[in-house]
């Protein structure tokens, strides 16, 4: 597979992951992205017009950025993952995107293994900590049937 097929495929199934699992996300979630009670006040409130703009202006370029950035990672084994099974792409995908890019994550957050070892108490909510997850496992089911469909 070409370096700039498996990229395009790569941006695809991000930005399509992200988008739906972001729309499945904030309708459960609201209580983590918006109003002034929300758990994550410290990031940019969903609710607020102001502050909605600026993500709506910079949520796409962002990911196709951090698309870009990810699948150039994986160019050198490109090759050999075109030999792996649908299943077994779907696997390393889901796998990587889960355990790399979110729970075993070196940046903390309230829903990766950083974050409960240096977050607040108040911060690490038992509910919270399962909407990230489901949103992570969504994100990653879906960002891996497409990916895979595609190598």
């Amino acid at each position: 597979m070409s370096p700039i097929k498996f990229i395009l495929w790569f941006e695809l199934a991000h930005i399509v992951a992200y988008i739906v699992t972001g729309v499945i996300a904030l309708s459960l979630s609201k209580d983590i992205y918006e109003d002034k009670d929300r758990l994550c006040t410290f990031m940019r409130d969903m609710k607020n017009p102001k502050e909605n703009k600026r993500i709506g202006m910079l949520f796409i370029p962002a990911q196709i950025l951090r698309a870009l950035l990810m699948s150039l990672v994986l160019l050198p084994v490109v090759d050999y993952l075109i030999t792996f099974s649908f299943f077994q792409q779907f696997i390393f995908f889901s796998s990587l995107m889960f355990i790399f890019t979110h729970i075993a994550a070196v940046s903390p957050f309230i829903d990766n293994i950083e974050g409960l070892v240096y977050f607040k108490k108040e911060y690490i909510k038992k509910g919270t900590f399962i909407k990230f997850q489901l949103e992570m496992i969504i994100y990653s089911v879906i960002f891996s049937i497409i990916l895979s469909l595609g190598v």
